[in-house]
Order: structure tokens, then sequence, then C-alpha cells
């Protein structure tokens, strides 16, 4: 992918608004053929960065699946995933948590 556009994802992964930071994981999803090895890690680290802070469970989702599908390129590792470790599981609706509970394990 080129910088401008995997910039404009990473940008929108950090939006202010929920609906669009939403819209930004289900976009980078979209896309995950397109990366190289070091814009899927980098975006998998910015999207658990991101879920730990999140605080709408839809876009929470969303972030979790981006997660999920950018880890089946083989270029994500715990490590870039370490961010999720900050979610209290106990705040989040039980199937959230196992989404969690499952990228952490690996």
């Amino acid at each position: 992918m080129k910088s401008h556009d995997f910039i404009t994802i990473a940008r929108s992964i950090l939006e202010a608004d929920a609906r669009a930071r939403e819209r930004a994981a289900d976009e980078a999803s979209d896309h995950v053929g397109t990366y190289t090895s070091a814009q899927t890690s980098a975006l998998a680290t910015l999207l658990a960065a991101t879920a730990a802070a999140e605080k709408d469970n839809s876009a929470l989702e969303a972030e979790l699946h981006a997660i999920n599908e950018l880890t089946s390129t083989g270029h994500v590792d715990l490590n870039h995933l370490s961010p999720l470790h900050e979610i209290v599981l106990n705040d989040i609706p039980s199937q959230l948590r196992e989404y969690v509970s499952d990228l952490l394990e690996g």
C-alpha cells in the first residue's frame, strides 16, 4: 500500500468520533492483503493501543476484528498486541472478552 493511503487509514483509526474509528477499523480489515509486513505490524500495534483506550463497544469490536484479520498475515506477534493487556475484561461484553482473550493467546 502506498504511504499516503496507509497514513490516511492510520489517522482515521485515531479519530475522536467512535463511528469514524469503527469505519477506519473496517477499512483496515478490507485492505489486509495490500499492506507491507511493516505496515501490518504497525497497524496492529496502533489498533491494539486504540482498543485499549476504546469506550465504545461497536468500535472496539471493529478494532478487534481488524487486529484478528491482521494477525492472519503472519506479520503480527504478541508484542504488537501487548496494549490489549490494558483492557479490563470485566468492563466489556462477554463476546468481546473472548475476542481479546483469543487474540492474546495467539
